[in-house]
């Protein structure tokens, strides 16, 4: 029964290695299904591409992570990055922590006095979240906002990005 036991582990081992032989699980149909194609031929996708800010920094992760990076190398556009990410937070806070978290957004980054203070942000947008977030706190209060930043950071900065 012990000797049975022994020979049945041996035989989970090897099929788990990929048989033990001298290939140790490589074959021809793999190699060929990871083969990658010429680049001759990857270059009519390259040009189908959509190659806007939106599709690059907001919808691709890869992108995403690199335009971060980017933009954390700059401080200008790292309280950008950085007004976008409490936004995020204030959407997905529950509706009695909301209006904390939204007024903790308006004295970080639309007070003039502050350090992580928008230059980008018109008056008329800071002064209508302002009033909105007094009357209620809803999910959608910093809209605007944060359209005019994405519409900022797909211009100069998003031009920078494609540069480097």
């Amino acid at each position: 029964m012990e000797i049975e036991n022994i020979v049945a582990n041996t035989v989970l081992l090897k099929a788990r290695e990929g048989g033990g032989g001298k290939r140790n699980g490589r074959s021809k149909k793999w190699k060929e299904i990871l083969k990658l194609p010429h680049i001759s031929q990857c270059e009519e996708l390259r040009q189908s591409i959509e190659k806007d800010y939106s599709s690059l920094c907001d919808k691709q992760p890869i992108g995403r992570l690199l335009f971060r990076q980017f933009c954390d190398s700059r401080p200008g556009l790292k309280r950008c990055i950085e007004f976008l990410d409490a936004v995020a937070e204030y959407e997905v806070q529950p509706d009695e922590k909301r209006g904390d978290c939204g007024l903790k957004i308006l004295d970080t980054y639309f007070n003039n006095g502050s350090a992580a203070h928008l230059p980008e942000l018109p008056q008329d947008t800071v002064k209508e979240c302002k009033e909105s977030l007094e009357e209620t706190p809803c999910k959608e209060l910093f809209k605007n906002c944060t359209r005019v930043v994405h519409d900022y950071l797909s211009g100069g900065p998003f031009a920078g990005d494609r540069k480097s």
